[in-house]
């Protein structure tokens, strides 16, 4: 969450606080309004997803391989099914009703099969023979991952906190609010029929103020970069749905919507596409907009003379820079979280230009796209807001403490005493100290004691 700025901004004044708070209270109690009355109520419908499968934590025991009988020969071209394994796995059960008893299931087969050792920790199932309900069937679904899962947690944690100290431990807090709004509202509120584009706009907003001012601070600062996080939102769910709409995306460009339309078929796809780019530029977002109310108070406390103009434009220059390795990281994000799609598509023989305006990758397209464009209004808009705010707020302060005293006039009767005074003594080296008075004569070099800073 945006980078972390352990420097005190200084305190804004009363007028500006006073603005903050007029304008960021109302969005936080229309956010937490409109959340209430799109909260699930009765929990979330039940779909048909099959019978619940009985599942079991085992560690496999012996594993037994075996030469696969053979099958007849397939055409060529057929498509293989599996990797040819074939033998017996003993595994003992370590929970439920059977926990200490030794089972044998088949060597797991087929694609995405596990491959299995001698003491793997294994997640069984089991499944009852439909010609004799009082005998099962034992299967290899998968490894266990809880273990490693929870160590690389522990170790996640642990960095964040020994880097970030008390703010990295926000930072955690503010990942688990996350995760609790995500979990509690925006995927049971979808689920529940609601609107998926209000849904998350409220949820985005949410975990938007939760998260900055857990994380950073209740301050003017944070409060512009909550300002900007939630305008550039707006945009880009007017962007999303422009563009979403010229393009004709229905939201079936993957498979795991057109799955999810078979279980619940009442969720509108459409709608659940724009919410993914909400709830996917929140986490870019936030990042720019702190960032950006930052860059602007660093450099008003390093150089107090800037005006708001040269304030903009100093921290817009950063801004730009942080844009141009950004595109390049939401572009990059995608590609990897997208090339199963993309080694697909170089195996299509279709030409190029109906590859790129396909479903399943326009999708990707304009999602890139929209969440780019409102990465880009969140520099300008963010840095504006900061600018005017940190200016304000050192205007008062400038006028009763950076004014500069007034020049004393030296008085002319002790000038010309000073002329007319005898300029050298007995001996050969010029008597400087007697150049002038003697109260003038002590007082031209500072006391030890004194500071020669310039006093701001």
């Amino acid at each position: 969450m945006g980078s972390g700025h352990t420097h005190p901004a200084p305190s804004a004044p009363p007028r500006v606080r006073r603005i903050l708070v007029v304008t960021v209270v109302p969005l936080f109690v229309a956010t937490v309004l409109a959340a209430a009355l799109l909260w699930p109520r009765g929990g979330s419908p039940q779909t048909d997803g099959g019978a619940d499968v009985p599942r079991h934590s085992g560690t496999v025991t012996r594993v037994v391989s075996e030469p696969c009988p053979s099958v007849p020969s397939v055409p060529e071209g057929t498509p293989r099914v599996g990797d040819g394994r074939c033998g017996t796995v003993d595994v003992r059960v370590d929970d439920g009703p059977t926990a200490g008893q030794q089972v044998r299931t088949p060597v797991p087969d087929g694609p995405g099969a596990p491959r299995v050792e001698v003491g793997d920790e294994v997640i069984l199932v089991e499944l009852a023979d439909p010609t004799d309900p009082t005998t099962s069937n034992w299967n290899i679904a998968e490894h266990q991952r809880g273990t490693p899962m929870v160590w690389l947690a522990v170790i996640f944690a642990a960095a964040i906190v020994a880097f970030g100290r008390w703010r990295g431990l926000a930072a955690l807090a503010g990942l688990a609010a996350s995760f609790a709004i995500l979990l509690t509202f925006v995927l049971p509120g979808i689920s529940a029929g609601r609107s998926p584009l209000l849904v998350a706009v409220v949820g985005a907003a949410l975990i938007m103020f939760v998260v900055l001012y857990l994380t950073h601070g209740v301050t003017a600062q944070t409060s512009v970069a909550v300002l900007g996080t939630l305008g550039s939102l707006v945009l880009t769910g007017v962007l999303a749905t422009v563009a979403t709409a010229a393009t004709h995306l229905t939201g079936f460009g993957s498979e795991d919507a057109t799955t999810l339309s078979m279980f619940q078929g009442d969720v509108d796809l459409h709608g659940l596409l724009l919410a993914g780019i909400i709830i996917g530029s929140l986490g870019v977002l936030d990042d720019v907009t702190v960032t950006q109310a930052a860059t602007v108070t660093e450099l008003a406390n390093a150089n107090p003379g800037l005006t708001r103009l040269q304030l903009y434009r100093a921290a817009t220059r950063v801004g730009r820079a942080h844009i141009a390795s950004t595109v390049n990281t939401i572009v990059l994000a995608y590609a990897g979280a997208s090339l199963p799609l993309l080694l697909l598509l170089t195996a299509d023989s279709r030409p190029i230009g109906q590859i790129l305006t396909s479903e399943f990758l326009a999708q990707e397209i304009v999602r890139s796209a929209v969440a780019t464009l409102g990465l880009i209004a969140a520099v300008p808009l963010t840095t504006g807001l900061a600018a005017v705010v940190t200016a304000a707020g050192r205007t008062a302060a400038t006028a009763s403490t950076d004014a500069p005293a007034p020049r004393p006039q030296p008085d002319r009767s002790e000038a010309l005493a000073a002329l007319s005074s005898p300029r050298t003594t007995g001996s050969d080296e010029p008597d400087r100290t007697r150049t002038a008075p003697p109260s003038q004569a002590t007082d031209r070099w500072p006391k030890s004691n004194r500071s020669t800073d310039t006093a701001w």
